[in-house]
């Protein structure tokens, strides 16, 4: 069996065919679809537009995801994970789009991750939703929620999602302010508590996203202990990915991590490249039929130069060229693709156009499921754009 895009026969926001990504893929009983926003193409104006305030946003967002994930046969009982990119103009009234969220689903309670943004590619978006269903829900696990109190749930072939984990103890007040090293170190124990409830722990992290502040650069390299201490139990370091906003969920948070993990046994891939020899990352980790990697940037693997200043498209070419090569080290190609979720600082945004070619000419259909953020800076000052990337395996015909 091998992905599809989902085609919904009825879509009126806008026409879906052309685009370098889909709307969703399926594989069977699950989907996983694109992030979307309030956008809407009005004719008379001959663009895509946004309006409207928070609620009204999150509504048409929201309408938009369910209905392509219905056209897969799925409905909002069967989502399992539910991430929205909120922008800091849309941060203040975020809780109404928590309102419309807890209208669409009800009793069923799917994993949020909450990503602070420095703004969507449409600069009056507010919210983007990206969802991943299962029929039936998946599994709740026993744990514990987190900053937005949503619980921590088994998907498609064994993956566990854990909400967005960010440093604020159970009376909302900042753990360790003015700390990174504290606060970095509260996520990952969080993360491992909330895991070792559902019968896992950190050993099982396949990925491990963070979110920090420029403010924070200077003292980022000290994470690399922290992570030492906590991952890699298991002989395997899970897939990473760093990326710089204004501001985070609380005004004196520092940093916060979104982590997944599997049941399956963890299986690093590396086509060769030495630099992560000495890091507490890998660049791709294989789960059963899933390919997690890690974030990837215009970087020279062997002597970890950063390439192309100031060429978005370069860097772009760079970018999915490594991706790519990782893929083909394991034994995939860029069909494979399950989702990518791009990350382009705000000052390269005027160029973020030049992206598409790119990735037309390096990726191919069906096209995953993508998501584009835009970002204050990347830890590395000379990169434009970070991809995340997740692949998957087909299935064993046998």
């Amino acid at each position: 069996m091998t992905l599809r895009a989902v085609r919904p026969a009825e879509f009126p926001w806008f026409p879906y065919e052309g685009f370098t990504f889909c709307l969703a893929l399926s594989e069977g009983d699950s989907a996983w679809s694109s992030g979307h926003t309030a956008a809407a193409r009005d004719e008379a104006l001959g663009k895509m537009v946004v309006s409207g305030t928070m609620e009204e946003q999150a509504r048409i967002a929201y309408r938009k995801v369910l209905t392509i994930i219905e056209a897969a046969g799925l409905g909002p009982d069967d989502v399992v994970h539910v991430t929205e990119n909120v922008t800091l103009a849309g941060l203040p009234d975020y809780e109404a789009a928590a309102a419309v969220r807890e209208e669409v689903f009800g009793t069923h309670r799917p994993t949020l991750s909450t990503v602070v943004v420095e703004r969507l590619v449409r600069s009056a978006a507010l919210l983007e939703i990206e969802m991943h269903a299962v029929r039936g829900g998946g599994t709740e696990l026993p744990a514990a929620g987190g900053w937005a109190a949503s619980p921590v749930r088994e998907g498609h072939d064994g993956t566990v999602y854990l909400p967005t984990v960010v440093p604020v103890d159970e009376s909302g007040d900042i753990v360790s302010p003015g700390d990174f090293v504290g606060q970095y170190a509260y996520c990952l124990d969080r993360a491992d508590a909330l895991l070792r409830q559902a019968g896992l722990s950190l050993d099982n992290a396949v990925t491990t996203y963070d979110y920090s502040t420029p403010a924070s650069r200077g003292v980022y390299r000290k994470s690399h202990r922290v992570r030492k201490e906590r991952l890699g139990g298991a002989g395997v370091y899970p897939g990473a990915g760093g990326i710089l906003m204004s501001r985070l969920h609380h005004p004196e948070s520092m940093v916060a991590i979104d982590v997944t993990a599997s049941r399956h046994p963890l299986e690093p891939v590396n086509p060769g490249w030495s630099r992560y020899d000495t890091l507490t990352y890998s660049p791709g980790v294989r789960a059963g039929r899933t390919l997690f990697m890690s974030g990837f940037a215009a970087l020279d693997m062997e002597t970890q130069e950063a390439l192309h200043p100031g060429d978005l498209k370069a860097q772009a070419e760079e970018t999915y060229g490594a991706i790519r090569h990782l893929l083909s080290h394991a034994g995939l190609g860029p069909e494979n693709l399950l989702s990518t979720v791009e990350f382009c600082v705000e000052s390269a945004l005027p160029d973020y156009r030049v992206v598409a070619p790119v990735r037309e000419r390096l990726l191919s259909p069906p096209w995953p499921a993508s998501t584009g953020a835009i970002c204050k800076e990347l830890l590395r000052p000379e990169f434009l754009l970070e991809v995340f990337p997740t692949a998957l395996y087909p299935k064993d015909p046998s």
